[in-house]
């Protein structure tokens, strides 16, 4: 039988078969923690490091264990890789093959179902725009000869596109069973497929759902497993609570209307009248609740409205009941019947929102373009998450390149309950002190002050100039990024040395793609630039970020869960503020550094890393590496290694700083 120290050891099966496989002890060394952990059905958190192969680290053990282990990502694109190149090449690899089965959240799948209502006989629910068509008609084409009917197999078809929710089922309108077409339902086949597999990768959002909701009519998927890896773990506990919490939207109770009046046009008994009068009555609800709330978009805190919200959505939840109790009489071969089951459901949560006391979670209200929603989040899920995985006899594995500050694992494992549990932090085995260098500059104004975001551009400059391009700029806010892109931008105007991309001005994977081919380009993005990208090589070698990526107080979630904080007798900034940034500095400066064969340099602008106490809170959770804060010897040593690029563009930095206006403003 093959050993770990043989397959991860010099001339070992996976050096044979990958190329550029280097042997790593940080890789074998979690392998083996993994594997006891398999073999005791134990629960283990580790933080790899970037670079130590922690995919591999969790798979080969998988493989060889013999066990049913699901694997849990949090990206699709993980989930794709996992299950179409890394899982068959080691199991090639190893000589053990295994029954792997890639399994989606349900709206991924098409719903023949849907499908079928998607024309234009049913334009009363949805009327394809003209450029929509030519999308349905590719669908309706492929709907013919696709076997496992996952949409991403069509080229071009995102999930924001218009077509894409009307040709998928949601928990809400699924008819299960009773479904003309579940004989030959994608999603159950790929769920019955998944129930006989040996491993099964998934994605977080689905097995919290399974977790959490249950979904019925589709079975456990967690069924009989004898293990569960959750990888990119670090986005546990937030996807965790909004799971737990509770939400609904205007929208979702305006379809449910929509789809009983359509049934009652068709319907033969005389029960119209009561169930359009129950209708009626909660239309007449969901008006009071938007004359509750402000006319401008945006998200508020229940406590910012006053107390005729509260009775609003009480009033809205006893019409939805009384609604529900007109439907659920009727019989069970009724399509009301089956819209009966989602009215209980929006009751259910419209309950939870209205009766919820403010020290258990943090109620807010959204006015959305087009109506409002309505959400719960828990502030505790800890004792819940904790008896659900206690309530499996399985293993339990968290892996994330962020789940500690220092040696300290408590803010990831205290919030999901995880008392017991063994840990093990991994450093990266990349040589970040000769790789990297981490400019802090001098002279910095504070955050807070006007022009704080011209003086991050006027650092940002000469250091792109040094390099070459090559850079990330990196903000907390969108409006700082708006603001941002305008001064790079009118530095430019004249010469525009490198191609710039802009976060929202093209879908983020383009904006990736392009980014990587052109390497010597300059990208400003924001939060979902902050982790989850992978650029290795030499176009990136300059990470810029703008601030520390403290949660903005302003945010009614943020603010709830300081509040409840304080109430509690706890330390906001200490025990959530403070870590939760840490965790989100170490996923930005992560971007930089991929493999041995990168450099570059980290410059992180905010003058509170050097001027407040708690800096060395943020020093200690980044990778050791050399520090300065003299800006000559940062672009010395981006100038040393940007020569290996491509050639450099005649930029004039001084033109550029005298560009900048002393407001803070675009020179113009």
């Amino acid at each position: 039988m093959l050993e770990l120290a043989d397959i991860f050891g010099n001339d070992g099966p996976l050096q044979r078969v990958l190329g550029d496989f280097k042997v790593r002890r940080q890789q074998r060394l979690m392998a083996e923690r993994v594997a006891t952990a398999l073999g005791g059905r134990g629960t283990l958190a580790v933080e790899a490091g970037t670079g130590t192969g922690k995919t591999f680290a969790y798979l080969v053990p998988a493989l060889l264990s013999g066990r049913r282990v699901l694997i849990s990502t949090g990206t699709r694109t993980l989930q794709d890789q996992l299950y179409s190149k890394d899982l068959p090449l080691l199991a090639a690899a190893l000589g053990r093959p295994a029954r792997v089965a890639l399994l989606k959240g349900r709206g991924n799948y098409l719903c023949r179902q849907r499908l079928a209502e998607a024309g234009p006989q049913n334009a009363e629910l949805w009327e394809p725009e003209p450029a929509s068509r030519g999308m349905l008609a590719r669908i309706q084409k492929w709907a013919r000869t696709t076997r496992v009917g996952d949409l991403s197999e069509l080229r071009g078809l995102s999930d924001s596109h218009p077509v894409w929710a009307q040709v998928t089922s949601s928990r809400e309108n699924c008819l299960g069973r009773a479904c003309p077409e579940y004989a030959r339902c994608h999603l159950v086949a790929a769920r019955r497929e998944a129930l006989e597999a040996d491993i099964v990768v998934v994605n977080h959002h689905l097995l919290l759902a399974d977790l959490a909701l249950k979904e019925d009519g589709f079975g456990d998927i967690l069924g009989a497993c004898d293990a569960v890896v959750l990888d990119e773990a670090h986005q546990i506990p937030d996807l965790a609570t909004q799971f737990f919490g509770a939400h609904l939207s205007s929208r979702r109770i305006e379809n449910l209307l929509k789809e009983i009046r359509l049934e009652l046009a068709s319907a033969e008994d005389n029960s119209g009248s009561l169930i359009e009068t129950a209708a009626l009555e909660v239309e007449q609800a969901v008006q009071r609740i938007s004359a509750c709330l402000p006319a401008a978009p945006g998200r508020i805190s229940w406590t910012e409205v006053d107390s005729t919200l509260s009775r609003a959505v009480m009033q809205l939840a006893c019409a939805v009941q009384r609604l529900q109790s007109v439907l659920a009489p009727l019989a069970a071969e009724s399509p009301l019947a089956l819209i009966a089951g989602r009215t209980q459901d929006l009751f259910s949560s419209l309950e939870r929102i209205a009766a919820t006391d403010e020290l258990e979670g943090a109620r807010t209200a959204e006015t959305l373009q087009r109506g409002f929603a309505l959400s719960l989040m828990p502030f505790d899920i800890s004792r819940r998450f904790q008896a659900l995985l206690g309530a499996r006899a399985c293993a339990w594995i968290f892996t994330s390149a962020t789940l500690s500050l220092g040696e300290d694992f408590s803010h990831f494992t205290g919030r999901l309950g995880l008392d017991e549990i063994d840990t093990l932090k991994i450093d990266s085995p990349f040589d970040y002190e000769r790789q990297c260098v981490l400019y802090l500059p001098a002279g910095m104004p504070e955050p807070a002050s006007p022009g704080y975001v011209t003086a991050v551009i006027e650092t940002a400059l000469p250091l792109i100039e040094a390099a070459r391009g090559g850079a990330f700029i990196l903000f907390t806010s969108h409006r700082a990024l708006a603001q941002g892109a305008a001064l790079v931008r009118a530095s430019w105007s004249a010469t525009m040395p490198f191609r710039l991309f802009v976060q929202g001005e093209a879908p983020r994977e383009r904006l990736l793609q392009d980014f990587r081919a052109d390497g010597n380009a300059v990208l400003l993005g924001t939060t979902s630039f902050w982790e989850g990208v992978d650029v290795k090589g030499h176009a990136l070698r300059l990470v810029i970020i703008e601030k520390l990526p403290f949660a903005s107080p302003d945010d009614p979630l943020v603010r709830a869960r300081i509040d409840h904080l304080q109430a509690t007798g706890g330390n906001a900034f200490r025990d959530y503020q403070l870590p939760e940034a840490a965790l989100a500095l170490k996923q930005g400066v992560g971007r930089l550094i991929r493999s041995e064969e990168d450099f570059g340099a980290v410059v992180i602008c905010d003058p509170r890393m050097v001027g407040r106490g708690y800096g060395r809170v943020f020093v200690s959770a980044l990778p050791a590496m050399s520090v300065t804060r003299d800006s000559q010897e940062v672009v010395r040593f981006l100038r040393r290694y940007a020569s290996e690029a491509a050639p450099a563009a005649e930029v004039g930095s001084s033109a550029m700083r005298q560009s900048l206006s002393a407001s803070g403003e675009p020179a113009v």
